[in-house]
């Protein structure tokens, strides 16, 4: 069990506190200053295929940005995130807990979001003076009290629903026909313009102006998720692809182009080796009608978006720091989006959130390839569907059915597998090993009634 939360006030005093006492080496020893914290720019992308990065398996795709990135930073082939859907993933990410314990397990809409008395990284860095913003797409609750500007950022430009039109800015999904672009808490219209680009432009002016003090920018780009609306120069590069993987493939070439605009604008600032870039994935590709049925790829994993198979949890992420942490490097340990709010703590040398937290400081594993995990188990919910993974064992209950590699695999109510052996999940050990069937399905039940312990 980790530590009892406190009240959102309590924290946010204590974390203040500990601000203040950071700055008083500086006010008593005068010219002896204490290193700069470092920069964090923390991107996050929508309905990206797990292997859809050159670096992480694709031999189609244009990414040469996302594969520098890689080269000057450490690359985890065993990530995973806490959902495999929106808006319970962005929570976890934003808060280090798990779906259920952020009170967050379905899609942010109308009333529905995360409720403003959880605490974010964001407010956790803004407490120890970092300047915080967000551009891109929130959908983690459109009430007042669930927006970015009241969850710790000091400026928001995007969307905060579940996906718009890049060019109207309207919702994108079903009735009613609204538009959804805010700057700040008030609605804002940019008729026309490519709202990619849009976030592009924010992060360069938010990062020219706190050139000189520690920032938090957090770009959650929502592509390559529908509608896909690739640059004309990249849907002309995939014009002979067979669609939906050609129209897929130019909007994430497109994304990977306004990254590598962010990376370029922090280079020209002369903030690289003090910026910490960190990029992966919400989840699996999308097969939604709105995408056409697909156009992502998992590779050799089964399953996408909704499904808690390999291919729809199992993520791309790079971490790159020049001078800091290794670079052009892998790690094959297992890690979750959670672990980023400890991890970023330790090397900023901020408190952590003194709340229950279920992420984990993986400094040591980024450190080292022989590192080992920190995570003896990992624990999925979504809908009727739970998985749990010990080691290398991965139990799924209410598999969904999907199809893998041309063939229709149909639902299984008890699937058990070796992951390691087996990455495509197709090969159903229950019955050969019911004592570790119950063993994980007694894991499940204990930590489905913890985390529902506020």
């Amino acid at each position: 069990m980790t530590n009892r939360f406190c009240n959102r006030r309590q924290f946010l005093r204590t974390m203040s506190l500990g601000a203040a006492s950071l700055a008083l080496p500086q006010a008593l020893f005068g010219d002896r200053q204490a290193p700069r914290r470092p920069n964090v720019v923390l991107i996050f992308t929508d309905d990206q295929g797990t292997i859809d990065v050159n670096c992480f398996g694709s031999k189609d795709l244009y990414t040469p940005n996302l594969n520098a990135l890689a080269g000057r930073g450490t690359r985890f082939t065993q990530f995973y995130v806490a959902a495999p859907i929106c808006s319970p993933s962005r929570a976890s990410l934003m808060t280090s807990r798990y779906p259920q314990r952020a009170e967050l397990t379905s899609n942010a809409g109308g009333k529905r979001g995360m409720p403003g008395h959880q605490v974010t990284i964001a407010e956790m860095l803004k407490a120890a003076g970092y300047r915080t913003a967000i551009f891109g797409k929130w959908h983690l609750g459109e009430q007042p009290e669930m927006s970015p500007l009241a969850q710790g950022f000091d400026e928001f430009l995007g969307h905060k629903g579940g996906c718009i039109d890049n060019y109207s800015h309207f919702f994108y999904w079903s009735g009613p026909n609204r538009h959804d672009m805010w700057r700040n808490n008030k609605e804002h219209w940019e008729d026309g313009n490519f709202f990619p680009e849009m976030v592009v432009r924010e992060a360069h002016r938010f990062m020219e102006e706190n050139r000189d003090r520690p920032f938090f920018l957090y770009l959650p780009f929502n592509v390559p998720h529908y509608p896909l609306q690739g640059q004309e120069k990249y849907r002309n590069m995939y014009a002979a692809f067979e669609e939906p993987r050609g129209s897929y493939a130019a909007f994430v070439s497109t994304l990977d182009e306004k990254i590598g605009k962010v990376i370029h604008k922090i280079d020209l600032l002369g903030l690289r080796e003090n910026t910490m870039v960190i990029f992966l994935s919400d989840h699996g590709h999308s097969v939604e009608a709105r995408t056409f049925g697909g156009g992502g790829n998992a590779g050799p994993f089964r399953g996408h978006k909704f499904t808690l198979w390999e291919g729809g949890i199992r993520v791309p992420c790079i971490v790159s720091w020049p001078g800091h942490i290794p670079e052009d490097e892998v790690r094959d340990q297992i890690a979750i989006s959670m672990d980023w709010i400890p991890t970023i703590a330790h090397y900023c040398g901020v408190k952590c959130l003194d709340r229950t937290v279920d992420g984990k400081n993986i400094a040591s594993v980024i450190a080292s390839a022989k590192s080992s995990s920190p995570h003896k188990v990992l624990h999925w919910q979504h809908a009727n569907q739970w998985a749990v993974r010990e080691g290398d064992w991965k139990l799924v209950f209410n598999g969904p059915a999907t199809v893998y590699k041309g063939r229709r695999i149909p639902s299984q109510r008890i699937f058990l597998s070796n992951v390691a052996a087996d990455l495509s999940e197709t090969n159903n050990l229950a019955d050969k090993y019911p004592e570790i069937v119950r063993r994980l399905t007694e894991r499940h039940d204990e930590w489905a009634r913890e985390v529902k312990q506020q």
